[in-house]
């Protein structure tokens, strides 16, 4: 059984004429009559109720017919994806991102990349960064937007920018009259800090020189699963945090109470790479988001 006897098969069911199927196939009538006869013997059924006058199809042929029309949609849309993903700009492309990230970066390219490519379909989701790696090893997703270096030798990665890290704090903090914040300054803060989950808290311990702290207890509870959280705790009155440079963009600056201030540590910043498996096949897509990306970030990061 082959897809051509099922396309003979509903031919002759829907025209009710072998005759008439056979000129919509493409064939004789005596070649269409002979493999659907032979189609039937293999089954082991009889698919169509034959007179000289009329072709009726049997109740076993309706059910298979149920099937074989199936089967014909299934394969016409293998070939359909085929010939879209001839073409590497088109189709979807599913993107993992990091949740400090991804709600402030897809903003900014989603119509510029839209607008470019309208035949790519971005298809984004969020995750923590171990999350995402599995899912990249797994073809759940096609890349991934991490912050940290990845170590699976069957990962590319391309690094797109740094980013650097911002100090917010409440207006009426007595560093809101300094000029120039630095490690020293960090030092003797109360910083706020994301859930262990989240790379960025990691990070933002390593700039502060945090490792070897102890931080305060009501500090520890007052961790958080998301930026805003923290922005809004110090808006509160809680202590201050540090944030991705893109994150200042966002809407939380107007009337929050709070402060962004640039840091002067050289060092303070965190990498956002693309990362893609060694083997995926549409590297030109990936190419055209980096290129996106890259024409549509703020001075606030490091295009790289």
């Amino acid at each position: 059984m082959n897809l051509r006897d099922l396309k003979y098969l509903i031919a002759v069911a829907e025209t009710r004429h072998f005759g008439k199927a056979a000129e919509r196939c493409f064939v004789s009538q005596p070649t269409l009559s002979s493999q659907i006869k032979k189609l039937e013997e293999q089954l082991g059924v009889v698919i169509f109720e034959r007179t000289n006058r009329s072709v009726v199809v049997t109740p076993v042929g309706m059910a298979i017919m149920v099937h074989a029309r199936k089967s014909i949609e299934q394969a016409d849309a293998i070939e359909q994806t085929a010939r879209l993903y001839q073409d590497p700009m088109a189709g979807p492309l599913h993107i993992g991102s990091i949740p400090t990230l991804s709600p402030y970066l897809i903003p900014l390219i989603f119509q510029p990349l839209k607008k470019r490519y309208p035949r790519l379909q971005l298809i984004f989701s969020d995750q923590v960064t171990s999350t995402l790696e599995q899912r990249l090893s797994s073809h759940e997703i096609d890349a991934a937007l991490l912050a940290t270096p990845v170590r699976d030798p069957a990962f590319e990665e391309i690094k797109l920018f740094d980013e650097p890290f911002w100090l917010v704090h409440p207006h009426s903090h007595p560093l809101y009259t300094k000029e120039e914040i630095t490690r020293n300054d960090l030092k003797k803060l109360e910083i706020l800090l994301l859930s262990d989950a989240h790379c960025l808290s990691k990070q933002v311990m390593e700039v502060c020189h945090l490792t070897d702290r102890n931080l305060d207890g009501s500090m520890e509870e007052l961790r958080a699963f998301g930026l805003e959280t923290l922005i809004q705790l110090v808006s509160a009155g809680f202590g201050c945090t540090l944030v991705p440079a893109l994150t200042i963009n966002g809407s939380w600056m107007t009337g929050s109470g709070v402060v962004a201030r640039k840091l002067e540590i050289p060092e303070a910043f965190r990498c956002i790479r693309l990362v893609y498996r060694s083997s995926f096949p549409r590297t030109q897509a990936l190419e055209a988001l980096i290129q996106v990306i890259r024409a549509n970030l703020p001075n606030t990061v490091q295009v790289l």
